[in-house]
């Protein structure tokens, strides 16, 4: 049987080949009373729980609070977190490491996720992505990496850059791109998915 090309940027399985601790403590809720949690991770949490009341329907909002308090889902976040949610720090962790979008290291707060699924790929999301980590580098600052999917083929190649959906992006666009990134300009606006027309009248223009 011929050997399936796997590429270093394929779908991750965070912690799979870390060994469990199983001489851990069990996990407890963490004391509200005693846990000190910032003020402003704080609303934003209170705030998820109020829009998403329902059983653990708040935990994806209230890990983005985590990762934009801390860059990252740290464990000393994902404590604070379960402190107020009334839940034990693993429920979190256990959402936290299912997910994509969700970093369990410290890594650059600027963060370029390119699109390798079949679309993006068969319209050179490879190479788009090679560019895009040539133009970086160890930028400690900027976090490119491949993403499964996006969901947005009708625009392939595409990047989401801080959260904005971008594309098709050529080749010969990716230094412009980097620098806007730098610099924290708007990316590529024209070819923001955001600012795209839409036929249905009841969409408001951007």
């Amino acid at each position: 049987m011929a050997d399936v090309k796997r590429f270093t940027h394929d779908s991750r399985i965070p912690g799979w080949d870390r060994a469990a601790d199983l001489d851990k403590e069990p996990a407890v809720v963490p004391d509200a009373a005693t846990t000190e949690v910032p003020a402003e991770l704080r609303a934003a949490i209170e705030d998820a729980v109020r829009r998403f009341p329902v059983g653990d329907s708040a935990f994806i909002p209230v890990l983005y609070a985590v990762q934009e308090q801390y860059g990252w889902c740290s464990p000393e976040g994902i404590i604070q977190a379960a402190a107020v949610l009334g839940r034990t720090p693993a429920a979190l962790t256990a959402v936290a490491t299912f997910y994509d979008m969700f970093e369990m290291e410290p890594l650059g707060r600027k963060t370029v996720y390119v699109c390798t699924n079949i679309s993006c790929s068969l319209c050179g999301a490879d190479e788009l992505l090679e560019a895009l980590e040539g133009e970086f580098g160890e930028d400690p600052d900027v976090n490119v990496r491949g993403f499964e999917c996006l969901g947005a083929c009708d625009i392939a190649p595409m990047a989401s850059v801080n959260g904005a959906y971008v594309g098709p992006i050529a080749l010969n666009e990716v230094p412009e791109l980097a620098r806007q990134i730098r610099e924290g300009e708007d990316p590529l606006p024209a070819k923001q998915m955001i600012r795209r027309p839409c036929a249905d009248p009841k969409v408001a223009e951007k």
